[in-house]
């Protein structure tokens, strides 16, 4: 079972393994521990990860980066449109209304969804651990940023599906983070809490996390975060000031240039970070654009001062975690910085001057979430045993459901009759189960929707699930439970809908019977249907009765249960015969629509058209390694012909060798430089029929002497095994002796002649004695006088056996009478020591070595 985190970030992602000594960050193909988050797409394959990086220069418009801020997000929003201006791919809206990534393919255009080109990212991912591990890769963490709505989140398990990856847990990235700073610390308090904030400052957003942390667990108290203030936002502002500056300065507007764009922005990315270190630092691009070099220069001052619009930004966050956590600046211990935008200065004295603290680095700023993330894997699967840590998850939205009114009331009549609750608060604990009872007649169906919109930009309305249709047997309204999930993904879904159906049976009811009869009732009914499930800790029992102007008395929204869901008592003193009721329990279907997210089928066609691309890219990498094999022969082969080969080959061959060589050396560069795995097989199978040869004959060359020596020894060896006069070879007979120097001096004049023979030959002559003929005399050799040598010495006759008599120790001063025995004991008495009664007679078993034998004490020799 894989045992991974992924920590896929809007820059780049990291990957973490469990082994059995901790949490590894795996490195990638170029031995890096950050892997671009880039696909770009070209003529014959794709290019993910480090290898998408490398092609970004060259093919900027088919190159896809910041996925991460695209899915599960219409095409409308106000930060998509905002992102796009950035962005030098095409992204226009599809037909469901969310982003459509256009770019060219296998020499086609294409189209692919945010959701499509996340999944082959995972894969690139998913394939980087697989090498380090050398297994399958199913089973994983993927972390996630904490204000990831209930859509964005279903968009990464379908990717995950796609790639071929099982979530156990969609981890809030801030929540990874404190996990991975509490596990390992040993000196958590018992009692008191400890309240340490955690501040993300990624490369595109700010998460805010408040953890309280005591021995063994972790609490989350609060989360905040602004989607838009990263790193890349100071890179925006470097990146404006030097477009302007260029602009007046060299006359060049490198907005109209996607390449040039893409170069300002990763040259003012490094600058930024210059920044940090330095107060001061200069840019310098070499032709930029229009073959003009330009350079520029700027101070620390004048960065933060561009920035100060982001800076006056990173104070909301924390103003908001400390408020939702109800505790003051005075009341947090601790405050850890991490992201990859963390390291601007500016920030950090921002935070101090908020928390009256220095921020601390005890953590790898890049690298925690991916470890949180393989921890929080490690403590799901059962194939490693973590150190008991609890982590209690909350919820950073509030979610409820609504419904229509039933239409049977007469007050429900009216067009508008939605009613709704809020069932999971902000703040609610992850995971959650909560059961609610509706009372209807007929298919009804409820609506998830998020329950406050100020902070979210996305549709109010999550999903419906209709609940239907069942039937009733008396035509009034049933009694239906529903229980509402929030999964570990922070998902919520309508799991089950159960109707309850009492049905009144008249049983006779004794005395003696009816204390058992009443217990049974009231476990049966009312119990069993009050009773909430027992896979979460937080589930509640809230009865949605129709509402009307005011509370009724058969109850109101959100109010409590009718009577009718009581215990019922039964008076057995006063009753002789009484109505038992049993409650019957029938699942009801429910029926799901998402709105936004992928179909079965539209996942299960991405997932076919993920493995078509990957076979695609894998005969395009298969295609590239012939390639590459055929042009490494003909370099090679061409300096060995020169050098080594030089006396293997006659001069004739060898310059036909080498036109040929040099044929295939301009076929690559010309003709055959785009041609199929087939082509270059073949052509390396033609060039190897001519240069085999000659590296056999110098192989054989070179490995002969050696063979020959092990042969030599192996009949010498023989030889003077069968001619010694050693004692232990005198069992074997002497015509046997003779049979092993009969294979040895026949196998020495073999050698002998076909030295003769080679000897006489020209290096560049085919071979007459070849090392493996040497090989297979050896082992004809050996196959025939090793069964002689090693004959084992015939057994010598077995003598009878004699009894031996146990040797008796000499007799001691008090203790004559005792030791003087009788020379052989009775059948019984022998039978008797041997089955471990000595002790009782007196005496002990004899020791089998023919050692003294100790005896007992006078004092004890009667007690028997």
């Amino acid at each position: 079972m894989s045992v991974v985190g992924f920590d896929f970030g809007n820059e780049s992602c990291i990957v973490a393994v469990a082994r059995q000594r901790g949490i590894d960050v795996v490195l990638n193909d170029e031995s890096k521990r950050e892997t671009p988050a880039i696909v770009c797409f070209g003529d014959k394959q794709r290019f993910i990860g480090t290898a998408g990086a490398a092609s970004t220069m060259m093919n900027p418009k088919n190159s896809i980066s910041q996925m991460k801020r695209l899915i599960g997000k219409k095409f409308a929003d106000s930060e998509v449109q905002s992102d796009l201006k950035s962005l030098p791919f095409a992204v226009t809206e599809g037909p469901d209304g969310y982003p459509l990534i256009h770019v060219r393919y296998l020499g086609e255009p294409r189209a692919y969804t945010a959701t499509q080109v996340f999944a082959m990212m995972l894969s690139n991912l998913k394939e980087i651990a697989q090498k380090n591990l050398n297994a399958a890769v199913v089973d994983c963490c993927i972390g996630i940023p904490i204000y990831f709505t209930d859509l964005q989140r279903r968009a990464v398990l379908d990717a995950a599906t796609i790639a071929g990856l099982h979530p156990l847990h969609l981890i809030h990235e801030t929540t990874a983070t404190a996990l991975a700073y509490g596990i390992y610390k040993t000196d958590l308090p018992e009692n008191d809490q400890l309240n340490v904030a955690f501040v993300d400052v990624g490369h595109a957003s700010m998460q805010v996390c408040i953890a309280g942390f005591k021995k063994g667990q972790l609490k989350v108290l609060s989360h905040s975060y602004d989607r838009s203030l990263g790193g890349r936002d100071f890179d925006e502002a470097l990146f404006h000031h030097f477009a302007a500056k260029f602009k007046e300065e060299y006359k060049i507007d490198v907005y109209q240039n996607a390449r040039a764009s893409l170069r300002l922005r990763t040259a003012c990315e490094k600058l930024k970070k210059v920044l940090s270190a330095n107060p001061e630092a200069p840019l310098n691009i070499e032709c930029l654009m229009e073959e003009k070099d330009v350079r520029g220069y700027i101070k620390r001052d004048d960065f933060e001062q561009l920035s100060l619009p982001i800076l006056e930004r990173v104070k909301g966050p924390l103003e908001k975690a400390l408020a939702e956590a109800g505790l003051t600046v005075d009341n947090i211990h601790m405050v850890e910085v991490v992201g990859s935008g963390s390291r601007v200065p500016a920030i950090n004295k921002i935070l101090t001057e908020f928390f009256k603290k220095e921020p601390r680095r005890t953590m790898n700023a890049s690298e925690c979430v991916a470890r949180g993330a393989a921890l929080q894997c490690a403590i799901l699967s059962p194939t490693f045993k973590v150190r008991e840590f609890q982590v209690n998850e909350s919820f950073p939205f509030s979610i409820s459901l609504s419904w229509k009114g039933s239409g049977s009331d007469a007050h429900d009549s009216a067009p508008d009759n939605k009613q709704s609750t809020l069932v999971f608060p902000k703040g609610n604990s992850i995971p959650s189960v909560k059961v609610l009872t509706f009372f209807r007649t007929e298919t009804f169906s409820v609506d998830v929707q998020c329950h406050d919109q100020s902070d979210l930009q996305t549709p109010t309305k999550i999903s419906t699930y209709t609940i239907g249709p069942f039937k009733t047997e008396n035509g009034e309204k049933a009694k239906i439970k529903v229980k509402v999930r929030l999964s570990l993904h922070g998902i919520v879904t309508v799991d089950s809908a159960t109707l309850f159906e009492e049905e009144e049976i008249e049983v006779p009811v004794t005395k003696e019977s009816a204390e058992e009869n009443a217990k049974m009732e009231t476990d049966e009914a009312p119990t069993d249907a009050a009773a909430p499930p027992p896979t979460s800790s937080n589930d509640s029992d809230v009865n949605m009765q129709d509402a009307k102007a005011a509370a009724d008395t058969n109850g109101a929204v959100n109010g409590v249960p009718e009577s009718g869901d009581k215990p019922v008592q039964m008076d057995t003193d006063a009753k002789v015969e009484a109505p038992k009721k049993k409650v019957k329990k029938t699942n009801i279907p429910i029926t799901e629509v998402v709105y936004g997210a992928m179909s079965t089928v539209d996942v299960q066609k991405a997932v076919e058209k993920e493995f078509e691309m990957a076979l695609q890219d894998r005969v395009m990498e298969d295609t590239k390694d012939k390639k590459n094999a055929v042009e490494a022969y003909v370099y090679d082969m061409r300096n060995k012909l020169n050098d080594r080969y030089h006396e293997f080959v006659q001069a004739s061959e060898s310059n036909e060798f080498l036109a040929k060589l040099q044929e295939v050396e301009d076929w690559l560069y010309e003709d055959g430089e785009d041609e199929t795995k087939g082509v270059y097989v073949a052509k390396l199978e033609e060039l190897k029929k001519q240069g085999d040869p000659i590296e056999e004959r110098y192989k054989e060359h070179t490995d002969r002497d050696a063979v020959i020596d092990q042969l030599v020894y192996c009949i010498n060896s023989y030889r003077e095994v069968a001619m010694s006069n050693d004692p232990k070879f005198d069992h074997i007979d002497i015509n046997e002796k003779q049979k092993v120097l009969n294979e040895c001096g026949e196998a020495e004049n073999w050698l002998r002649e076909k030295k003769q023979q080679q000897s006489l030959l020209p290096k560049y002559a085919t071979p007459v004695l070849l090392s493996a003929d040497i090989r297979k005399k050896a082992e004809a050799v050996d196959r025939s006088c090793k069964p002689i040598m090693t004959k084992p010495k015939p057994a010598k006759p077995a003598s009878p056996a004699t009894p031996e008599t146990p040797a008796t120790p000499p007799p001691q001063d008090g203790e004559q009478e005792q030791q003087q025995q009788p020379e052989q004991q009775p059948q019984e008495d022998a039978n008797a020591s041997s089955n471990g009664n000595a002790e009782q007679n007196g005496n002990q078993v004899p020791p089998a070595s023919g050692e003294p034998m100790e005896t007992d004490k006078p004092e004890n020799t009667g007690s028997a």
